[in-house]
């Protein structure tokens, strides 16, 4: 502009000064539309007489909601519930005060070691431990009936076997340590994909219960439409009906991310309880359940006696919901490319079960290089420990206290 002719800024300038008129204009008209709906007013038609709607006499069903970790405290609980997929329904946890100031107590580091031998991780990798540590074993007996050994008093004795093809077996440790940035980088990546999938999942429902929350607000405010009388009977059947809508959806997505076996009966008793028979089972007979009960909850928000600009503010909230669901089915059906999580398994598994050959001659000043032994098992136990924690994270959902964000 600094380098055009007069006349050219002149023409540039009014232009500009024109859009942003147009602009101020269509923005004034939107606002005096907004504020010509009094939200005091019933339906667009013009027939006063209010329907006959009968409230709802069901029952509100109290929903099973798994706020804490750890083991099951039941007793009589089977043992696979205590590691495997069994344990992943006592992950779910909501944070409350109480629980944060457990959290970062100073005694957390003494709390986590005495329940070491309980945690879920550790068991799910002892196949694995066993296998790195029978390794180091077979390692450790050979070398002492191959190479000799020292017994209790210290003294030496020859090897028992003897043989021109019985010899010590070891690998050199630099083999190791010149791949372990690679293994690093590995499980690295792994593990942080697999928690970017279980923010992403978390940040979905977040989103979900905010702008549930948020279209029943405007719904509430702004309900009626051109001074038309509201009938109270009238206005609080419509509004619970887009309140229970929109809990059939939160309800019914958390059922179609969920294993059927888990939540298939408590979710069919619950739409029961809460909806009509007639509600009901067109949500649980349909194709996509969470859909149906998108369907429903917009025909709920038409029903609303309300200018057609506010029915669009609330319609956007619903456009989100479609995306949330998006995107966790996204999540569910699609995995880490399986050719990275193979690979990378094979390659801890691999460096872990001939570790302990490059870790016999590290270990000569203890005892027939014992010391060799439990710390394969410590390390193994740390690396497969870090991949089975990817795993876990990498299927978010069923560690995520879904029902108790649906209570919500």
């Amino acid at each position: 502009l600094l380098q055009s002719t007069l006349p050219h800024r002149t023409i540039i300038f009014n232009l500009f000064i024109a859009a942003l008129d147009t602009m101020l204009f269509r923005c004034m008209a939107a606002f005096a539309v907004l504020a010509a709906a009094a939200p005091t007013c019933e339906a667009f038609s013009t027939n006063p007489t209010p329907l006959a709607i009968k409230p709802s006499t069901q029952q509100k069903m109290p929903s099973k909601s798994t706020l804490f970790m750890g083991p099951p405290t039941d007793p009589s609980a089977p043992a696979t519930d205590l590691y495997g997929e069994g344990s992943r329904k006592y992950r779910r946890t909501v944070y409350t005060h109480d629980q944060w100031v457990k959290h970062r107590s100073p005694d957390r580091f003494v709390n986590n070691l005495s329940t070491l031998f309980n945690s879920g991780i550790y068991k799910n990798v002892g196949k694995e431990v066993f296998a790195t540590t029978s390794v180091a074993i077979f390692v450790w007996a050979w070398n002492m009936l191959a190479g000799g050994y020292q017994d209790l008093a210290g003294v030496t004795h020859d090897p028992l076997l003897q043989g021109e093809w019985i010899k010590v077996v070891g690998l050199p440790l630099q083999a190791f340590t010149t791949v372990s940035p690679s293994l690093g980088l590995l499980l690295a990546f792994r593990t942080n994909s697999s928690y970017k999938r279980w923010d992403e999942a978390r940040k979905f429902w977040g989103l979900n219960i905010n702008h549930t929350r948020d279209l029943n607000r405007m719904a509430t405010a702004w309900y009626g439409h051109d001074g038309i009388p509201v009938d109270p009977a009238l206005r609080a059947e419509h509004l619970r009906q887009v309140s229970l809508m929109t809990w059939a959806f939160v309800r019914s997505m958390k059922r179609h991310l969920s294993p059927p076996d888990e939540d298939e009966e408590d979710y069919i008793a619950e739409m029961k309880s809460r909806l009509t028979p007639e509600q009901a089972d067109a949500i649980i007979s349909a194709a996509h359940r969470p859909n149906r009960a998108l369907y429903d909850l917009s025909v709920a928000i038409e029903k609303l006696p309300m200018h057609f600009l506010r029915k669009d503010e609330l319609n956007k909230n619903l456009s989100i919901f479609e995306d949330t669901l998006g995107g966790s089915e996204r999540l569910l059906s699609s995995p880490i490319p399986l050719f990275y999580s193979r690979h990378t398994a094979r390659f801890l598994s691999t460096w872990l079960l001939l570790l302990p050959f490059a870790l016999y001659g590290q270990f000569s000043d203890s005892w027939n290089h014992i010391m060799m032994i439990p710390a394969t098992a410590f390390i193994s136990v740390s690396l497969f420990g870090i991949e089975e924690l990817a795993t876990q994270l990498e299927e978010p959902f069923t560690i995520l206290p879904m029902q108790g964000f649906c209570d919500k």
